[in-house]
């Protein structure tokens, strides 16, 4: 199975003081997709600069050519299925039809309360995405909708001439829990998974690959319970958040032995960290450059 690499740039540099660059350098270094974080704060950022995960990815489509573009991952905390489609319909037609959405249910980060909302509870937040991803495939797929639900709504809301990418642009949905993990097998192009966070702290590499495994199996699952072929969809693995940290980027053989690992456990798309100094993603630029231009190639072999 072929590996891709991805990475992930957080959005907390003013575009012409380093923020341009790193979009242009991840698509010189061979990068198959740059995604962006999609919140309004987040984590130890919550008191610096932070920009928004749309604009961003708008300019970084202006400044490329081949790079794939997404965010990873959208959520309904600040979200509405109606004004997210008209911004992601704009977007894919500005990139050329380059834009993944990478969605999930949302958390209960700094995005929970910044709408001054209380916390949903994670049956509330499973509620809602329940039904905005069901109406936001619809938005990106048809030329007028009308919609009245528990959560929300759209009365004939117009999305013409919808995306360049047909039907629509790809989801990649987040998800662990059995009703997220069904509605990726209905939904999804492809999963995304950051590992088992309980393992985070004191669990070991290889119970990470345990947990990794389960949750691809119940994927497999929820795509059999409605015929669908596991296989049609990618499977991703946003990395930092397994027992494994950032020890991966320390070296290109770490890396390269990672990377199989999760390889073998099915995943076809790594996403590394672009290194923020003084942050949980600290790493080596030039050995995460050397990673970038010369791990595929080894995984190939």
């Amino acid at each position: 199975m072929s590996l891709r690499l991805s990475t992930v740039i957080l959005p907390y540099r003013r575009w012409h003081e380093g923020g341009r660059s790193s979009w242009t350098r991840a698509e010189q270094l061979g990068f198959h997709t740059a995604y962006t974080y999609d919140h309004l704060s987040w984590r130890s950022f919550r008191d610096g600069p932070w920009f928004g995960a749309v604009p961003t990815l708008t300019a970084a489509a202006s400044v490329t050519e081949r790079l794939r573009l997404g965010t990873l991952v959208t959520s309904p905390n600040f979200r509405h299925p109606v004004t997210l489609a008209k911004e992601l319909i704009s977007l894919d037609d500005i990139s050329g039809g380059r834009i993944t959405l990478g969605i999930g249910a949302g958390g209960t980060g700094f995005d929970a309360t910044a709408l001054g909302q209380e916390p949903w509870t994670p049956r509330e937040r499973a509620d809602r995405f329940g039904e905005f991803l069901p109406l936001l495939d619809r938005l990106l797929t048809e030329d007028a909708v009308s919609y009245e639900g528990d959560f929300y709504s759209a009365h004939e809301a117009r999305n013409i001439p919808g995306c360049v990418q047909r039907p629509r642009l790809p989801f990649a949905v987040a998800a662990t829990g059995p009703r997220g993990l069904r509605l990726a097998a209905q939904y999804g192009q492809a999963w995304v998974t950051t590992g088992d966070p309980k393992l985070y702290e004191n669990g070991t590499p290889e119970q990470s690959d345990r947990a990794l495994r389960q949750q691809s199996d119940k994927l497999a699952d929820a795509c059999a319970a409605i015929g669908r072929d596991v296989s049609e969809l990618d499977r991703v693995l946003l990395t930092g958040f397994t027992p494994d940290r950032s020890r991966p980027l320390e070296s290109v053989d770490a890396f390269v032995d990672f990377a199989g690992r999760h390889r073998d456990l099915g995943f076809s798309e790594l996403v590394v960290h672009w290194p923020i100094a003084d942050s949980d993603f600290t790493a080596d630029e030039k050995i995460f450059e050397r990673i970038a231009m010369e791990a595929p190639a080894q995984l190939k072999q």
